[in-house]
């Protein structure tokens, strides 16, 4: 008997431990050489585990666990042969049932609707609450849908006791979610532990403050308005509000250094190029890979990279370098609805843009009342690198560039 040893293998410089988040092969199946087995997951992304030779896998760890680089994960028989179909074995079909003879001809089954055995949306909720699953529940809407009279049956059902008779209820009962004392304990994932951590040391370990200013985006929206048609046929990509805050910002950051730079011991590392992170929201949590050299991009093409980072980051595809770097970071909350926020700094950078909801609101443009799209910006800073002067500046800096784009455009 051979066996190999498959361990935790060096991701990355600063991971020492992963969760072994997921086995893609069960326990004894066969394996062939490089096919993924399992999936980890790091203080940054998610990465597959490949199997290092041919042969019957054996677990060792189990989904779940925190591993140690070097940690032992699997091990593989390498003198088990393949299958002798595709790389795996065949289950057993059943023998087809004897079909009884008679005399009457069977009638012939009606093609199952997609509805069925789907359940409503309110159904599904109140499944979701009661922990129900659709197999084990009849439908009886139309073309078999699961209705909500179908879960608060099947509710009913399963709380009654086995040997009681069924008698007729005296009054209606109340919903079974109503006044629910039930709890559930759930282990956090690796990236939200992480997340938890450097927030918390972010704001320890940081003097951060905040603040706050508004910015008028009528020029903005004419200008996407009026090229946007243009853009997106010459660039297959809308032009969005993210590029032009995040060239305004590059712009801004160039020519305030300090903004852009970030703190090393007794000593500041400026960055001669500006590298934006921006803060994606996925299902495990928030993600910031960085757009870099975003002072030299083009808008169609911040708006590529950010389109691409963005689809990876929700598939959980992002890489260990594509999570790495960023010298300023940007959030949107106000595709949340967030009216202002103070956003927490994304170390060891020194600063965080946090941009918020569009509300038209009635301001005063040269001595005239007019409605106008105002959103608030806020820029949290590092106060032991960034002095208040410095921030308020760039903040200004950022709100006339956007409320004239046409300077941002042509580099003024």
């Amino acid at each position: 008997m051979s066996v190999i040893e498959m361990k935790v293998p060096v991701i990355g410089e600063s991971i020492n431990e992963v969760t072994l988040s997921s086995w893609l092969i069960e326990d004894g199946a066969f394996v062939e050489l490089d096919q993924p087995i399992c999936e980890f997951e790091s203080d940054k992304a998610t990465l597959e585990f490949p199997a290092e030779a041919a042969g019957k896998l054996i677990y060792v760890a189990g989904e779940g666990d925190d591993l140690e680089i070097g940690a032992l994960v699997a091990k593989i028989d390498t003198s088990v042969a393949a299958p002798a179909s595709n790389g795996q074995p065949k289950k057993a079909e059943p023998a087809p049932p004897p079909v009884a003879e008679s005399k009457e001809a069977a009638p012939t089954p009606a093609k199952e609707s997609y509805a069925a055995g789907h359940p409503s949306p309110a159904a599904a909720k109140l499944m979701a609450e009661n922990n129900l699953k659709a197999e084990n529940i009849s439908g009886t809407g139309k073309d078999g849908r699961i209705t909500v009279e179908d879960v608060q049956k099947a509710l009913t059902t399963k709380s009654a006791p086995a040997t009681q008779k069924s008698v007729a209820p005296v009054a209606t009962p109340a919903p079974p979610s109503a006044f629910s004392r039930n709890q559930e304990r759930k282990k956090m994932s690796r990236m939200r532990r992480t997340i938890a951590k450097r927030l918390v040391s972010a704001k320890n370990g940081t003097a951060m403050l905040t603040t706050f200013n508004e910015v008028d985006l009528h020029e903005v929206m004419k200008l996407r308005k009026k090229y946007q048609e243009q853009f997106v046929e010459k660039h297959g990509i809308k032009l969005g509000f993210m590029s032009l805050f995040a060239k305004a910002c590059a712009k801004a950051l160039m020519e305030m250094p300090d903004v852009n730079a970030y703190i090393d011991g007794n000593e500041i590392i400026y960055n001669h190029y500006v590298d934006i992170s921006i803060a994606i929201s996925t299902p495990n949590g928030l993600v910031v890979p960085p757009v870099k050299n975003v002072e030299s991009l083009k808008f169609h093409e911040i708006e590529l990279a950010i389109k691409g980072l963005a689809a990876k980051a929700r598939e959980g595809k992002l890489t260990i370098e594509e999570m790495t770097g960023g010298t300023f970071t940007i959030t949107n909350g106000g595709i949340f609805g967030s009216m202002m926020s103070t956003p927490i700094i994304n170390e060891p950078q020194s600063a965080i843009l946090g941009m918020h909801n569009i509300v038209q609101r009635p301001v005063v443009v040269d001595g005239e009342i007019v409605i106008r799209p105002m959103m608030y910006l806020a820029l949290s800073y590092d106060h032991r690198i960034i002095d208040g002067s410095t921030s308020v500046t760039f903040l200004v800096k950022v709100k006339k560039l956007l409320e004239d784009p046409v300077t941002l455009l042509m580099d003024l």
